[in-house]
């Protein structure tokens, strides 16, 4: 076979700094791509770290702290390869540092950056406010820039044969490990049934979770929680995506699955769960009755899905006889007592019909 050039390490440098943010209190009027910069010269280079005190990442309700790391060139010309580590640390030590995140990128010109390095959320479970890291209204971050020499050396050029991968079983899987149970660790009781499961893997897929487990919670120590205000039909589904990121719930007959999308989006919420409240909103907005169309607009509005309740709105006001139909309902009766607000918005709506109907 013919030989080929490729890279590999050969050399590292290394550079630690404590950045410290004073009056971090003030950052939260700051825009999402606002941030503060600080310069670096390390191996022959010069860099900058940017740090964003309110950046918005999509899927979350929280800003979040989030650093980037900005290549500016150097003597050396062009660089190959640069790791930015970044981690909370409590400058009083009575409190351990945060679990260290990194992004590591290619440089290749000036003025390339890397992804945006999200350190921790400004609110929230979990979140910086409720952390115990600010000191006096200052916050203290360790950064690590490590950047990698690379130097061609001759290698095995690749087989060009393609390997036949076998279909991906992941869900199944994890399925058959929520079933057996297998190894769990902790135990949660709803509505009198148990349901095993696993910290780590609950954690990893719900922000709640994890603040509850490992996070200053009382349930961090706990191997068995009890949940309250949720049937079990609803948490066990719930569990279910949770492992295999599949809801068999949701493909029933239609009266069976708006009732379970409605639970199901609450849940999912409460649990920070993004991906499942948006295949809910999905399934409850090409579902939107007469009998379900009020409730479902009371739920959109308290819990900020702002596509269902527009699709939901557009149902109601979409002509007279439907909006007399809905406003008989039992569902508008208790949209009126726990949203008025919503009342306002859907008579607006429904002038603009009738406006555009008498043109």
């Amino acid at each position: 076979m013919e030989n080929v050039c490729t890279t590999s390490i050969t050399g590292v440098a290394r550079l630690v700094h404590l950045l410290k943010i004073e009056g971090f209190s003030t950052t939260v009027t700051m825009k999402s791509k606002e941030s503060i910069r600080s310069r670096w010269h390390i191996c022959g280079f010069d860099w900058e770290i940017r740090v964003y005190p309110t950046a918005e990442f999509s899927g979350y309700h929280y800003p979040a702290v989030a650093l980037q790391l900005v290549f500016l060139g150097g003597s050396r010309g062009s660089c190959s390869r640069a790791n930015l580590g970044c981690q909370v640390i409590d400058p009083t030590g009575k409190i351990m540092p945060s679990e260290e995140n990194s992004v590591m990128k290619r440089f290749h010109r000036p003025k390339q950056h890397s992804d945006l390095l999200k350190l921790m959320f400004r609110e929230g479970p979990g979140g910086l406010a409720a952390s115990g890291y600010l000191k006096d209204d200052t916050l203290t971050v360790r950064c690590t820039i490590t950047v990698a020499d690379d130097i061609p050396i001759p290698t095995i050029a690749a087989a060009t044969e393609e390997i036949v991968l076998p279909s991906t079983n992941f869900h199944q899987q994890f399925g058959e490990l929520l079933r057996s149970g297998t190894g769990a660790d902790v135990t949660f009781v709803v509505s009198g049934e148990s349901f095993p499961a696993h910290k780590l893997i609950l954690s990893a897929r719900s922000p709640v979770f994890m603040a509850e487990f490992f996070g200053q919670m009382k349930e961090k120590c706990s191997e068995h929680v009890e949940v309250k205000d949720m049937d079990r039909a609803v948490f066990k589904a719930m569990l279910h995506f949770i492992y295999t990121d599949t809801v068999p719930e949701l493909d029933q007959r239609l009266e069976e699955v708006t009732t379970m999308a409605q639970h199901l989006l609450v849940a999912a919420d409460r649990y920070g769960l993004d991906r499942l409240k948006r295949i809910c909103e999905g399934k409850l907005s090409g579902g939107i009755s007469v009998d379900t169309a009020a409730t479902t607009l009371a739920l959109a509005e308290q819990h900020n899905c702002s596509q269902l309740k527009a699709k939901c709105a557009e149902f109601i006001v979409s002509t007279p006889a439907v909006l007399d139909a809905v406003l008989a309902t039992e569902g508008y009766k208790h949209l009126a007592t726990s949203c008025p607000s919503v009342l306002a918005d859907l008579l607006k709506s429904s002038l603009r019909v009738g406006g555009r109907t008498d043109a």
